[in-house]
C-alpha cells in the first residue's frame, strides 16, 4: 500500500510543479536587473515631471487608449530598436516602459533590450495599462483617421 501511495503524491506533485510553474509563466517578472520596477502612482509623479513613457504594446491597443504623452515603440516588431529608441530617449534619460499589465511581458522585453543596449536609467511599470486605467488616471484615444495619417 505504501508503494502505491508513494507513487500517488508523487503524481500530485509533479502536476503541482508543472500547475505552478505555467502560472509563473504567465506572469511578467516582478524585478528586472538595471531597472527600478514602479506602481502607478509613482509613473504618474514620473509623467508629472515629464519623464518619457514608452508604451510598447500594438497599435490596435495602443490606439484604443494609453497614457497621455506616451510615445509608442512596440517591443514586438522590428521597429524596437536602439536606434529608434534612441530617437524618442538618450541613453542616460530616464524612460519608463509599460504595456498591458503583469500578464504581458513586453515591457519586461522592452526593458529587457534597453538595458543590454545600454541604457541607465530605467523605470520598469510592470503594473502597466490596465493599472492605470483601473486607477482612473486619464487616457488618451486615437482615432481610425489619426492611425490612416
Amino acid at each position: 500500500m505504501n508503494k502505491y501511495l508513494f507513487k500517488l503524491l508523487a503524481l500530485v506533485f509533479l502536476v503541482l510543479q508543472i500547475s505552478s510553474s505555467v502560472k509563473a509563466g504567465d506572469l511578467a517578472p516582478e524585478v528586472i536587473m538595471g531597472a527600478r520596477t514602479i506602481n502607478t502612482e509613482t509613473t504618474q509623479l514620473l509623467m508629472d515631471k515629464g519623464y518619457v513613457l514608452i508604451d510598447v504594446r500594438g497599435i490596435a491597443d495602443f490606439s484604443k487608449g494609453h497614457i497621455p504623452g506616451a510615445y509608442h515603440l512596440p517591443v514586438k516588431r522590428e521597429d524596437f530598436s536602439a536606434i529608434n529608441l534612441q530617437e524618442i530617449v538618450a541613453k542616460d534619460q530616464a524612460v519608463v516602459f509599460y504595456c498591458n499589465g503583469i500578464h504581458c511581458m513586453g515591457s519586461s522585453m522592452a526593458t529587457e533590450k534597453a538595458i543590454a543596449w545600454g541604457w541607465s536609467n530605467i523605470f520598469y511599470y510592470r503594473d502597466g495599462f490596465k493599472s492605470w486605467k483601473d486607477a482612473g488616471f486619464a487616457i488618451q484615444v486615437i482615432s481610425d483617421a489619426e492611425i490612416a495619417n
